[in-house]
């Protein structure tokens, strides 16, 4: 009996690992899809005859279509089951990564990337809401950090990879690899994952019906403080998302490979900063976690507004950085859970509200760093800065009257 009851336990962690992976690689689809093909960024630009502004247009693509898929699908889901508009997306997904790799101008190029994300974001909220379907409590909170986990590792991950296929093919390669992975998932979905919503718990709404409750949302001050102060320490990093491969490779002259590593290293910093505020968390207040996170932010765009405009040495941008970009960690995961405090029943639609509002602000952010031209990394820094500095400020004025 007993070794009855051990094949068992055996069996259900065998499970439980299984779906770790599986909608950890679903909610992978964002960062696969921004962050691989950065390494290639100038390449793209050379061999599709476009500006730096234009190319960088195929970021703020990705991310408008990475925000639109989130409140088109997260409702859809919870209205036809997870399994269907999953399994539509990701084909969708295989089909228009492909056709990116043939792109024959920039402006097609910009239309694929906004379809890219739309259906990619499909993926990341059906994943979490699929987790939410199948866990609760302390379970359900355990489940998360296994993901998050599965989560952090794609964002390090993709650009190093994309550098490796450089060394080897060129940047069209890049996307039929995520087309292959698309279809992965597809395949893995279809077969492996069961529908975690039964019809009976399904919802019997309009998808509109998730704007309802934007309204009430947009009049909580200390909610929209927090919303905000989020979005713009993100869309800091947006910024240097779509600048750096331009700043480090043209102007400092690192190699494809060189850039990968470096923004690896950013992405343990944000790994690292997260987890640090998790476990201060318990003897620390969330809102002084924030507030010190924001600080880090605007310390790290001040150094490097000042390297730039002094000239300083590579070390230093990178140490600025590489400081703006680990605040991320410590100020995502304190401001979410400030925010999430008195929403209760509204808590998706707040959910839904907080993931939208950084890639709108990544999406007016990444054109704005290259507006003039590939060999000045000015804009970038000017507009790191004035994100860092406004979010402090808007934390200060009104996220943290009643943090």
């Amino acid at each position: 009996m007993r070794q009855i009851e051990t094949n068992l336990e055996g069996s259900r962690s065998l499970a439980k690992g299984w779906i770790v992976i599986l909608l950890g690689s679903l909610t992978a689809f964002g960062p696969l899809s921004m962050d691989m093909y950065l390494p290639a960024l100038p390449t793209v630009a050379k061999d599709l005859t476009a500006t730096t502004s234009l190319v960088q247009l195929s970021l703020t693509a990705c991310l408008l279509g990475l925000a639109a898929g989130q409140l088109i699908f997260g409702p859809l889901s919870d209205i036809r089951g997870r399994r269907k508009p999953l399994i539509s997306t990701l084909i969708t997904y295989a089909i228009v990564s492909v056709l990116s790799a043939f792109s024959p101008n920039i402006i097609v190029f910009i239309v694929l990337r906004f379809i890219q994300g739309l259906t990619g974001a499909a993926g990341i909220v059906i994943a979490r809401a699929a987790a939410r379907d199948l866990y609760s409590g302390k379970d359900l909170t355990k489940f998360m950090a296994l993901l998050a986990l599965v989560m952090g590792v794609a964002p390090i991950l993709a650009p190093i990879a994309g550098g490796a296929v450089l060394q080897f093919s060129s940047w069209p390669t890049i996307f039929i690899i995520l087309g292959l992975y698309g279809l992965l998932m597809f395949f893995s979905v279809l077969f492996f994952l069961p529908e975690t919503l039964p019809e009976e718990k399904r919802s019997e709404g309009s998808i509109l019906a998730v704007f309802k409750t934007f309204k009430s949302l947009l009049s909580n001050r200390t909610f929209m403080g927090i919303a905000l102060t989020q979005s713009l320490v993100m869309s800091s990093m947006f910024a240097y998302i779509a600048g750096s491969p331009f700043v480090l490779q043209n102007i400092y002259q690192i190699t494809p490979q060189q850039f990968s590593l470096l923004f690896a290293l950013n992405g343990l910093g944000i790994i690292i900063a997260s987890q640090t505020a998790g476990r201060l968390s318990s003897t620390v207040r969330e809102s002084k976690l924030l507030l010190a996170g924001l600080c880090i932010s605007l310390a790290g765009s001040v150094l490097l507004l000042l390297g730039i405009l002094l000239g300083l040495p590579l070390p230093v941008i990178v140490t600025a950085l590489f400081l703006v970009v680990s605040s991320v960690g410590m100020v995502s995961a304190t401001a979410f859970s400030l925010a999430m405090e008195s929403q209760g029943k509204v808590a998706g639609s707040a959910s839904a509200f907080l993931g939208l509002l950084p890639f709108i602000g990544g999406a007016i952010v990444s054109p704005l760093v290259g507006i003039a031209g590939d060999q000045t990394a000015l804009p970038m820094a000017i507009v790191i800065i004035v994100c860092s500095f406004s979010a402090l400020f808007i934390y200060v004025t009104l996220g943290r009257s009643r943090s």
